[in-house]
């Protein structure tokens, strides 16, 4: 995934209402981003940091540039906008370079299912094959050397694993994929001390036949894309 037009380096100042952040341009003018990620941003909007945003060449926006990186004071980029995972993973998909998801002729995303109103990311299907069903979660949050999901307690990700524990036994493929979007991130565990149901949750869907799976992104200005797996520690 390349970045077109290129994205423009800002200071941050603040985020702020949760989709609003304030940040000064190279050429000093205070600049209003918007946000698309709701969730805590733990330890990726630290005032002062260096901030990567796109510019939307439509019109009707009322705030047109939007925060895609952070580059913090340690060299490491964090893509902040919780919407660039799953472009990534829907362009892995039909390029066919992830091999546990690999074989299946048509995908599917934003798939009604389950009994608790859900939608899955993308739906797998083949003829002769069980429909495969895949949750995408973004990971970014490090801390102590460690990356860990969720950054702040979940119900919605909660009932997630459930659904997907439902697919299971309904006789499909779940599939539960980490996008790690952090580059200071070496693997990844769930946050048993922001979330213990969550974890709790974790561990049962992969007794539950739910396959857990995570890869690292790379991410820089100039575009992304998903490397490599990166291990799961449960």
């Amino acid at each position: 995934m390349r970045f077109d037009p290129p994205l423009q380096p800002a200071r941050l100042i603040a985020r702020y209402k949760r989709f609003l952040a304030d940040v000064v341009t190279a050429d000093g003018k205070t600049l209003t981003l918007h946000c698309a990620n709701t969730g805590a941003m733990t330890g990726c909007a630290t005032p002062g940091d260096t901030v990567w945003y796109s510019t939307a060449t439509g019109a009707g926006r009322k705030y047109p540039q939007s925060w895609e990186l952070t580059e913090t004071a340690a060299g490491h980029f964090i893509c902040v906008n919780t919407l660039r995972a799953n472009a990534l993973v829907k362009e892995a998909l039909l390029a066919g370079s992830l091999p546990e998801l690999a074989g299946y002729r048509h995908c599917r995303a934003e798939v009604k299912y389950g009994t608790e109103s859900s939608r899955i990311d993308f739906q797998l299907q083949e003829e002769n094959r069980a429909n495969c069903y895949i949750e995408v979660k973004s990971v970014t949050l490090l801390h102590q050397g460690k990356g860990y999901f969720p950054d702040a307690v979940t119900t919605r990700g909660q009932k997630h694993l459930r659904e997907l524990m439902s697919v299971v036994r309904d006789g499909h493929r779940a599939v539960l994929l980490f996008v790690v979007m952090h580059t200071g991130i070496e693997d990844v565990s769930p946050a048993r001390h922001i979330d213990a149901a969550y974890a709790e949750l974790l561990v049962q869907a992969q007794r539950s036949g739910v396959e857990l799976l995570a890869y690292r992104a790379t991410l820089s200005p100039a575009g992304m894309n998903l490397c490599e797996p990166i291990a799961l520690v449960l």
